[in-house]
Formats: structure tokens, C-alpha cells, sequence
């Protein structure tokens, strides 16, 4: 799928929101290519479901390969701490951190009492990716990819009071957007942070994909916007590139549409604004 890519065998990746849309196009293609995959999600039935599929769709080759279900739900930090040390047991590397797993749309708060949005695509994740940071340091060369949106671009910094309180919006969307504006930086940050650690981080517009992540926009905002929606299949692409191509191991910290480098806005560059979200993130999770 990805061209001049590296081989995989022998590598270990954990794939989040593994059991639906992209992410589970990102699994099913790097396990075809010899990667030992960890599937995390919250549901452990559809994860199975997720693997099955999978294993149908590559046909003997696949049992080659090992491939696993991992509990997660990113809206909960006890769950996410589970996780991680359901894989840090193991006492194996890990390669690739595909920080994935997203929501759009869906209103309230997490069980950990954050903006739904912001709690489960930012700090689940910021979460998750602290926890097993020391595993794959140790891994390296490794590799951090976060998948955010060009919707990051829609809003102009974060409000630190909103994050914790419920979905103000009817559709959620500018939620969404300030989540994203928290991947793209937290991305960047991270790489500042990992600076000569053998580690390369990035964050990537996947395509507006007609996925599971608009599950939760309510009727008729979502047979709206996706319309003219690209294919899981080409979604994937954007991530699959950061997390395999020969020319991305070269970069870190970088932001990515269509498999390319693209600049992201102006609010996503502030450096001064991603240590403020670190630093805030940081307490958050504790």
C-alpha cells in the first residue's frame, strides 16, 4: 500500500480503535507485512470480530503472524492504565504506538470527568502514550503516530475551563475541532521531548473518511457530512505512511495530508501552547 516502505517482521505494533474504519485498515495492512499487532478498543467482542475479519481476509499468511486484543477505553484512565500494563506484562518492545482511536459528534463527559471529545482523543491518548513511552524508547528505532484533522484548523486555541465541563454544542464538531488542535500539538510536543531518543512522532490529516468516527453527529448533520466522504482504505494511507515509509523515519514532529508534509495552521505551530497543554495534560491525568 505504502511505497519504498520498511519490513515489518519482527516489529510490534499497538493499533487503537482497531476494530473499525481506518484503524482497522492500518492493522489488517501492517500485519500483512509481518507485524505482530496489538487491537485495543473498548469493546473486546467487536476487537475479536475486528481480528477474525482480518485473519479471513489474509488467508493462511495470517496465521503466521500473531495478532492480539487488548481492553481500552480512552475515556477512562483507570481502563487506560489496564491497558498498559496489560501490554507492558507481556515484556515485549513496541515499534509502533498508532494513537488512532477517535470520536466525533457524541456529547456529555468521559467517566473521568473531561470534555468527551478532548478526554478521549487527547488525553486518553496523551495518556496511553506516557505509560508506554519508557517500552518504546527502549524499542527504538520507533515511532508515535497520532492521527488528527484538518479540523484542527477550524479553532483558535483551546479554552482550558471548557475541556472540563460537558459538550456545549448541539453537534459537537467545534469540540472535535479543539481535540484535534490537541493531537496535532501534543504530536509536536512529544517530539521536542524525544529529541535524539531514536523515536520519530507524527500527527496527519487522515482524509474525511466515511467511518464509525461520525457514529455519534445526530441525524441529519451526519448524512451531511459524509457526503463525498473518502474510503477507509485511502484514509489509512496518511497513517500508514508516517508509520512505515523509509522518507518519514528521516522526520519527527511533522504534520501530514495525503501522505505529504503539510504545514499545519498557525495555532497548531504554538510552541508555547503545547507545553501549556503538556503541562496541563500532565496533572490532568493523574
Amino acid at each position: 500500500m505504502i511505497e519504498n516502505s520498511l519490513p515489518l517482521i519482527g516489529r510490534v505494533a499497538l493499533v487503537t480503535g482497531a476494530n473499525t474504519g481506518i484503524g482497522l485498515v492500518t492493522a489488517r495492512e501492517l500485519q500483512k507485512r509481518g507485524a505482530h499487532v496489538f487491537i485495543a478498543c473498548r469493546s473486546a467482542a467487536r476487537a475479536r470480530v475486528a481480528l477474525d475479519s482480518i485473519r479471513g481476509g489474509l488467508g493462511t499468511a495470517a496465521g503466521c503472524v500473531p495478532m492480539e486484543v487488548l481492553a481500552l477505553d480512552l475515556g477512562d484512565f483507570d481502563s487506560v492504565r489496564q491497558c498498559a500494563q496489560a501490554f507492558a506484562a507481556r515484556g515485549i518492545p513496541l515499534h509502533l504506538l498508532i494513537n488512532n482511536a477517535g470520536l466525533a459528534g457524541a456529547r456529555g463527559l468521559t467517566q473521568s470527568g473531561f470534555e468527551l471529545a478532548f478526554g478521549t482523543n487527547h488525553l486518553g491518548h496523551f495518556l496511553l502514550t506516557q505509560l508506554l513511552l519508557d517500552r518504546v524508547k527502549s524499542s527504538g528505532p520507533a515511532r508515535i503516530v497520532t492521527v488528527a484533522s484538518r479540523a484542527h484548523t477550524r479553532v483558535d486555541g483551546i479554552d482550558w475551563d471548557a475541556v472540563r465541563k460537558p459538550t456545549k454544542t448541539v453537534a459537537g464538531l467545534p469540540e472535535y475541532s479543539v481535540s484535534k488542535l490537541a493531537n496535532v500539538l501534543f504530536s509536536a510536543e512529544l517530539s521536542r521531548r524525544l529529541a535524539g531518543s531514536g523515536v520519530t512522532t507524527y500527527s496527519l490529516h487522515p482524509g474525511v473518511v466515511a467511518s464509525d468516527v461520525w457514529r455519534a453527529v445526530p441525524w441529519p448533520f451526519r448524512s451531511l457530512i459524509k457526503l463525498a466522504m473518502i474510503s477507509t482504505e485511502e484514509g489509512a494511507a496518511t497513517t500508514l505512511h508516517c508509520a512505515s515509509a523509509v522518507a518519514a523515519g528521516r522526520e519527527t514532529g511533522l504534520y501530514y495530508d495525503k501522505c505529504q508534509v503539510k504545514t499545519p495552521s498557525r495555532v497548531g505551530q504554538d510552541a508555547a501552547l503545547a507545553a501549556e497543554l503538556w503541562r496541563r495534560s500532565e496533572e490532568w491525568v493523574q
